[in-house]
């Protein structure tokens, strides 16, 4: 198999996923070429970057930038798997209907779902061992992220839904960032969001402080209730009949512990004897999120062609769009009535 070539717009932190991906597995991707304004090295300009021959681009740039250089690359021709989110406001997010109508060529990089954790958690709900799903608690992502993944365990696409919300600040001390650990102990007043997503039989909890992506001190939180067992952090219950229990703890499956001389690297994570998720990466030293960004990369030839979408546009600016009336919410107090997609309602 040859290695999917690609190439990258960007030059921040997030496109950093993408070169550290494609350097761990020359195997299985390639860049092309990269072209970014704030970073040497890249190609001259977006014709240059096109003509390096990759089967998409990969557009990691400002969220403030992102629509007019979708709409640049839409009407070059390009596929184009675009992070989140695609659009800042509602006026933006309607603007993209056009691209998404065209086709499938356009995908978004909405990672979390193919996180290995996360991806065993919905196979489980897939399996239907839990029977109806009725609550998701999500405690591990912010906004879109977050709302994506709820939506995704509640089993819910655009249908009516009222929105209740509201941030308040609270004490900590202040952990890692993007730079890295602290360089001194500081106090920060750190906002969080609540959210609840009522759609009517399914009931959303979003739940979310800012220090909980790199605080050493604040952890993840998930709960996810049907009617027959549930998932609780890493473990699942459920009833095999109406008298009979079933335990199981998700494990994961690492190399390299102790005496094991494999490498570093995630083998796969289990519930009891059934494997959830296969590492399909191979031995390449990756994080859990590079791993998901791996998946969203691997899937675009077939998604370009039409098959299984990584993220389809329209899924991604519902999940923005549901991330702004959450702010309304807030702002108005009270709940915030929603009845479709934001390009049926535009």
């Amino acid at each position: 198999m040859e290695p999917i070539p690609f190439a990258l717009i960007g030059g921040g932190w997030r496109a950093a996923f993408f070169e550290r991906v494609a350097a761990a597995l020359p195997e299985r991707f390639r860049l092309t070429g990269r072209y970014s304004r704030r970073t040497p090295g890249g190609s001259g300009s977006l014709g240059d970057l096109l003509g390096t021959q990759p089967d998409f681009v990969v557009l990691a740039v400002s969220r403030e930038a992102t629509p007019g250089l979708l709409h640049e690359l839409a009407g070059r021709g390009a596929a184009v798997l675009v992070e989140t989110p695609p659009a800042v406001d509602l006026d933006g997010l309607r603007g993209l209907a056009p691209l998404a109508r065209a086709g499938p060529r356009i995908q978004v990089a909405e990672q979390y779902r193919f996180q290995p954790l996360h991806a065993a958690r919905l196979a489980i709900v897939a399996s239907g061992r839990l029977g109806q799903i009725s609550e998701a608690q999500v405690s591990v992502a912010h906004g879109y992220h977050g709302i994506d993944l709820l939506r995704r365990f509640l089993g819910v696409s655009n249908e009516p839904v009222t929105i209740t919300a509201r941030r308040f600040e609270s004490p900590v001390i202040a952990g890692p960032d993007r730079a890295g650990p602290p360089a001194k102990e500081h106090r920060i007043h750190d906002p969080q969001v609540i959210a609840s997503f009522d759609y009517g039989d399914r009931l959303g909890i979003l739940d979310f402080a800012d220090e909980q992506y790199f605080s050493w001190i604040r952890g993840l939180r998930l709960l996810v209730r049907g009617e027959r067992g549930e998932i609780d952090g890493n473990d699942v219950r459920w009833l095999t009949d109406h008298r009979t229990p079933a335990h199981v703890r998700l494990e994961r499956h690492d190399t390299g512990h102790d005496g094991n001389l494999e490498g570093l690297y995630l083998d796969g994570i289990t519930a009891g004897a059934e494997w959830l998720y296969r590492n399909p990466f191979g031995t390449a030293r990756l994080t859990d999120d590079e791993l998901a960004v791996a998946t969203c990369l691997a899937g675009m030839p077939a998604a370009i062609d039409g098959g299984p979408a990584v993220c389809s546009l329209a899924d991604a600016v519902h999940d923005r769009y549901l991330d702004l009336l959450v702010e309304q919410a807030i702002l108005a107090g009270g709940p915030v009535r929603v009845t479709g997609h934001p390009w049926d309602e535009g």
